[in-house]
Parts: structure tokens; sequence; C-alpha cells
């Protein structure tokens, strides 16, 4: 069992940067397929970025470039540094986990989630 807690999330300008984080409680985090997902209001929720254990990640194309995804397994933390925000980023946006393996990028092949926190841009 894994318990996901994000924070970070905020108001901010196009062009501005913010760090969410993502802690999570239980064993065994650093097994874990870790991922960001975001969902703005009337959408579907989005696949942004994930990362394996072995820290190799993936990342949606409408956010390469702009945005990091890491993670300490000594902190039992996940990260997403977003720069160059652009007002379509604006989402609530979730961390995840499961324990399978492969790329994962359908919401509902996670087991485990955040309650989300909330980024907006203003233009």
């Amino acid at each position: 069992q894994v318990t996901l807690v994000e924070s970070g999330g905020g108001l901010v300008q196009a062009g501005d940067s913010l760090r969410l984080s993502c802690a999570a409680s239980g064993r065994s985090f650093s097994s874990y397929i870790m991922a960001w997902f975001r969902q703005a209001p009337g959408s579907e929720r989005e696949f942004v970025a994930t990362i394996w254990s072995g820290s190799s990640t993936y990342y949606a194309d409408s956010v390469k470039g702009r945005f990091t995804i890491s993670r300490d397994n000594a902190k039992n933390t996940m990260y997403l540094q977003m720069n160059s925000l652009k007002p379509e980023d604006t989402a609530v946006y979730y961390c995840a986990a499961d324990r399978s393996s492969g790329l994962l990028t359908r919401a509902r092949l996670y087991d485990y989630w955040g309650q989300g926190t909330q980024v907006t841009v203003s233009s």
C-alpha cells in the first residue's frame, strides 16, 4: 500500500516555473513506477511524465523540453520541475504509482493516486 501527497501547486504567470513534489509513504517506493498526470476542467486525465525505478524517464510531447521528472528514493519523493509554463498547462496535477513495469501512460493502469494539486498559469 502506498499513500501519495502532492504539493507545490499555485498561481503563476506564463513563462514562470514551478516545482511539484509527491511524497510517498509505504514500503518499497524505489521499486514503483511513478508518474504525473494532469486534468483540466471538462477534460480527461492526461499523462504528463513517468519515471522508472532506475530513473529512466518518458514525457508527453506537450511537455517535452519544458518539464523534468525526477525522484529521490532516499526521501520517498518524486518531483516535477515545470519551466516555461503556458496557460494550457493549467490543470490539477496528480501523482500516481504502480508496481507494474513497462510504459504506463493510461491513468486506469495506476493503482495509487494522490489528491492532486492545482496549477494555474495566467497569460
